[in-house]
């Protein structure tokens, strides 16, 4: 690849600065000149829905950082905005701000991390610190409010918020309503074996093979009141509140022209996360179709994606990514025992209650991960 045109450094721009995005634009900092795009005024993760509904200030300690608190991103630039489209020829983005100014950013690469839509906590909007504080307190009142959920889904969000919820309200009724036999069907089933009883044991009641039916008009994203009805048969359910977490992606690639996505709107990538044909154009996380379960968003493919972007400016040759078969991970989040780990092949370890606050979090994640967090507290409240 020639030298920028723009600057001594090459410029890369990090569209969307989710999970992944952020991940990436922080080891690029230091070899290049790197500008982030994001609807959030921070990193709103969307990780760990359970613990944002049940105990908004502990998720909101370690799940929504600010990005000034983020020192490996020191040196980037970030613009709030939203991405509006892309000029692939003259090698630009186009941004509208939350003052409705249309600006391009120009790159000589280009990092499409623009993630996937899938419920109230994972959207595109543009909001301002007052507003994601307040969608995650609102949230949780109108849950706390209810004296009966119904959480429906069957793949991790659905399993962590049933099992969150009732540990923080065991005098609510609990219900679990999922598809299949069993929930977490892209796990080993090791998995849901040992989560049954643990949500079991919680108090929450097992629905399996019920198929909810979106109500008109309801795009499925939202927490309701009204009755759910099942295509699989079953009496329909009613509870004060019904939590959706089916698992209807969309992924966020409406700025994109369609050439470089699949079927799906997914962005199509080679085994190196580089876009087919697009020298310079790379994607990673739930956006890319790497995979059935798109899962450089959790294998923590951002390591590989910075040395090959770094790799291709130099003229070097890129690795390949190569997916693991099943989700693997955090089901449940940390608890106040502890938080459990499996492993792709279902086994599970743990990390006792007392490293979370004195190893885990510290060490592993804002030093190891973020490489450096600065303290702040965005719901304005100190943890009890």
């Amino acid at each position: 690849m020639q030298d920028s045109a723009i600057g001594d450094r090459p410029r890369v721009v990090v569209a969307g600065l989710g999970d992944s995005g952020v991940l990436t634009a922080l080891r690029l900092a230091r070899h290049a000149d790197v500008v982030g795009i994001s609807a959030k005024p921070g990193l709103v993760s969307g990780q760990e829905l359970g613990i944002r509904l049940s105990r908004p200030q502990d998720w909101a300690r370690d799940y929504w950082l600010p990005f000034d608190r983020l020192r490996a991103l020191d040196g980037v630039r970030t613009v709030h905005g939203s991405l509006t489209g892309v000029d692939l020829d003259a090698r630009k983005v186009l941004v509208s701000t939350d003052d409705e100014v249309t600006t391009s950013e120009p790159y000589d690469v280009l990092v499409i991390a623009t993630g996937v839509s899938n419920g109230f906590w994972r959207r595109p909007a543009l909001q301002t610190a007052d507003e994601v504080r307040a969608d995650l307190l609102d949230r949780h009142r109108r849950l706390a409010a209810a004296q009966s959920i119904a959480v429906l889904g069957g793949g991790a969000a659905a399993v962590s918020s049933a099992a969150n919820l009732a540990r923080v309200w065991p005098d609510k009724q609990i219900s679990l309503y999922f598809p299949a036999d069993r929930a977490l069907t892209g796990h080993h089933p090791r998995v849901w074996q040992r989560i049954s009883r643990t949500l079991a044991d919680a108090g929450v009641r097992l629905h399996p093979g019920h198929r909810a039916v979106l109500p008109d008009g309801f795009g499925g994203d939202d927490i309701t009141d009204g009755p759910v009805h099942f295509s699989t048969g079953q009496p329909a359910a009613t509870a004060d509140a019904v939590l959706w977490a089916i698992g209807r992606v969309r992924p966020n690639t409406d700025w994109l022209p369609a050439e470089l996505l699949d079927d799906d709107g997914f962005v199509r990538v080679t085994p190196q996360l580089r876009v087919p044909g697009r020298r310079g154009v790379f994607a990673i996380g739930d956006v890319a179709a790497t995979d059935p379960l798109r899962s450089s968003a959790r294998n923590r493919a951002d390591g590989l994606l910075a040395r090959n972007i770094r790799a291709e400016l130099a003229g070097r040759p890129l690795r390949a990514y190569r997916p693991a078969q099943r989700r693997w991970g955090s089901v449940l989040g940390a608890q106040p025992d502890g938080l459990e780990v499996f492993t792709p092949g279902g086994r599970a370890f743990r990390f006792p209650g007392w490293s979370i606050d004195r190893v885990l979090q510290p060490w592993i994640v804002r030093r190891g991960i973020y490489r450096g967090v600065r303290p702040n507290d965005p719901l304005g409240q100190r943890r009890n």
